[in-house]
């Protein structure tokens, strides 16, 4: 059983709804604690192998890196297409080109970049909750505090899902719609980039429009904080209004005003003027990117780096999992408990602690077993060396009984 009530609250757009339903029995709470239970039980497992493949994927990309730098061949400042190079791995540093610039008719944008991106806003009324339960009579109450606010939001907000739409309604469909716009062909030097090379290049800048020639704008539209306003009213908005804001990236060719191209490193396989991924023998694709002057050994230096951060917070993460699946496993404990106050407390603490504790040790042997089966010869080494202690003290033993 269930019900509702409504209060006016302390500012006009906010206003109260407090629920209440019986609290549940010992069974139905048993039945919950079943079903975490088995949701525990399925993380745990999920837990076991992003911590075990983790070990897997870090060694066999640590081993592509290796590979590529001990093959990988260096272009020099003077790039020129050497077909002794066809399938094999190059390295190049030179600013990024395009052949013809990229443009937004309807706002008359225009610039030579890799990517141009459109990026629209609305005015909108949002709704924002905020839930606190409470015991009263024997019956679980929530009250829960609607605030309603307008705000610039690039998302279409659906009013119809708000508790109270009368007075807070939006536009069903915006005016203008969000899109980034790709240069069909983008080149360093005679060399033409993959679709993965160019998906790799994403520092967006946003577009200044301080120097844009305002005689150039359609009526209907206003400029103020490198935005374009669909409304005369810019400071003053009204729920519907739309606002644009332009970002590129990849600077190419000749943009007076924005600066030179960019400059950016690549690591690829050459075949012709394409610059393609690479397959290494240890299964990984090499096809790298870095929108900076970096020689080979600092771009595969770097990746190495980044396999490292990647393989601890993979590690992070499983071991985060295995904790919750633990708690939730044993969540039933805490649940025959619950009825006295002191012992739900301690109990909650403890299952805490020995979740923290198992955890730590499980996810330990986990990746000490993928240790084992993924780099055999590393484990066996560790072992011995770990052994080399309790060798030395049992040769000495007999020494000091002879003393």
């Amino acid at each position: 059983m269930s019900s509702s009530q409504t209060f006016s609250g302390g500012y006009p757009d906010q206003h109260k709804r407090v629920t209440s339903k019986s609290n549940p029995g010992f069974l139905e709470r048993l039945s919950e604690t079943a079903g975490g239970m088995a949701v525990g039980v399925g993380l745990f497992f999920l837990s076991i192998y992003v911590l075990f493949t983790n070990e897997g994927r870090a060694l066999q990309t640590a081993s592509s890196l290796d590979e590529g730098l001990s093959q990988v061949v260096s272009l020099g400042p003077y790039l020129r297409m050497d077909l002794e190079n066809n399938n094999h791995l190059v390295h190049l540093t030179a600013p990024l080109h395009t052949s013809q610039p990229l443009h937004d008719p309807n706002y008359r944008v225009e610039l030579q970049a890799a990517k141009l991106r459109r990026q629209v806003e609305m005015y909108q009324w949002v709704e924002y909750r905020e839930s606190k339960d409470y015991q009263e009579n024997g019956e679980t109450k929530t009250e829960t505090t609607y605030t309603y606010n307008t705000e610039w939001k690039s998302e279409l907000i659906n009013s119809r899902n708000f508790d109270k739409e009368i007075g807070h309604q939006n536009p069903s469909a915006m005016a203008v719609e969000s899109v980034t716009v790709v240069a069909p062909e983008v080149r360093v030097g005679p060399f033409i980039l993959s679709k993965g090379l160019v998906e790799q290049i994403n520092d967006f800048q946003t577009l200044s429009l301080k120097d844009y020639p305002v005689s150039q704008l359609d009526s209907f539209l206003s400029i103020d904080d490198d935005y374009f306003y669909h409304t005369q009213n810019p400071r003053r908005p009204e729920v519907g209004d739309v606002r644009v804001r332009f970002s590129y990236a990849g600077l190419s060719g000749d943009n007076s005003l924005l600066g030179p191209a960019k400059t950016v490193s690549i690591v690829a396989m050459q075949r012709g003027e394409q610059l393609l991924p690479f397959k290494t023998k240890s299964g990984d694709t090499l096809e790298i990117i870095y929108l900076e002057e970096l020689s080979a050994e600092e771009v595969f230096a770097r990746e190495q780096q980044y396999n490292s951060m990647k393989t601890w917070g993979l590690r992070a993460a499983g071991w985060a999992l295995m904790c919750l699946s633990i708690q939730l496993a044993m969540r039933i404990i805490y649940t025959l408990v619950d009825w006295v106050p002191v012992l739900r407390d301690l109990v909650s603490v403890g299952l805490k602690i020995f979740a923290v504790c198992v955890s730590c040790s499980l996810s330990l042997l986990v990746i000490g077993v993928g240790w084992l089966f993924y780099r055999p010869l590393v484990a066996l080494a560790l072992g011995a060396l770990a052994l080399v202690p309790v060798f030395l003290a049992r040769s000495g033993l007999p020494s000091k009984k002879t003393q």
